[in-house]
């Protein structure tokens, strides 16, 4: 068993609190909205979205993996940070033990972001191109995300203001 921490730094031209609204506060209504192909619906099982709360992301059919389950450990809207564990999904169990984000979003030049994940895996078994696979996997996903947030919100410029 070992750690791997592993940070992606992406920026935009959106403004952190509106950006941060979007792709994190209200995810679960919007990612689904703008990404149809990718996921069937995110959800809150339990909770509202604050701390302790449930999130389930449901994937299309045909995807290797059919759902992830997040638990959310912190939603500090006035600091723009987030913090989650995956509690379930692809790989949880058998490479991976656990799975902590912190994401942060913060001013960038010219008005715009700078969005940080800080993603710590604690890996189980020595499966390393499994491993790094996951990893690069989660990463192409999530810049993908966030371009297509991104995207939205120029097209949309009255929305999440």
């Amino acid at each position: 068993m070992g750690v791997i921490v592993d940070e992606q730094v992406l920026t935009c031209s959106i403004p952190p609190a509106r950006f941060f609204k979007a792709f994190i506060v209200d995810s679960h209504n919007l990612i689904p909205k703008i990404l149809p192909t990718v996921f069937k619906s995110i959800e809150y099982t339990g909770g509202n979205g604050g701390p302790g709360s449930i999130k389930v992301l449901h994937f299309y059919d045909g995807d290797e993996v059919k759902s992830m389950k997040h638990k959310v450990e912190e939603l500090d809207e006035a600091n723009l940070v987030y913090k989650f564990s995956i509690i379930e999904g692809e790989n949880m169990g058998t490479d991976f033990e656990a799975v902590s984000i912190v994401s942060k979003v913060e001013a960038g030049p010219d008005g715009g972001c700078i969005f940080r994940s800080i993603n710590t895996y604690t890996t189980k078994g020595d499966n390393e191109n499994v491993i790094q696979a996951s990893i690069k996997k989660a990463k192409d996903g999530l810049a993908g995300f966030f371009q297509a947030v991104v995207g939205h919100l120029h097209a949309n410029p009255d929305a999440y203001n």
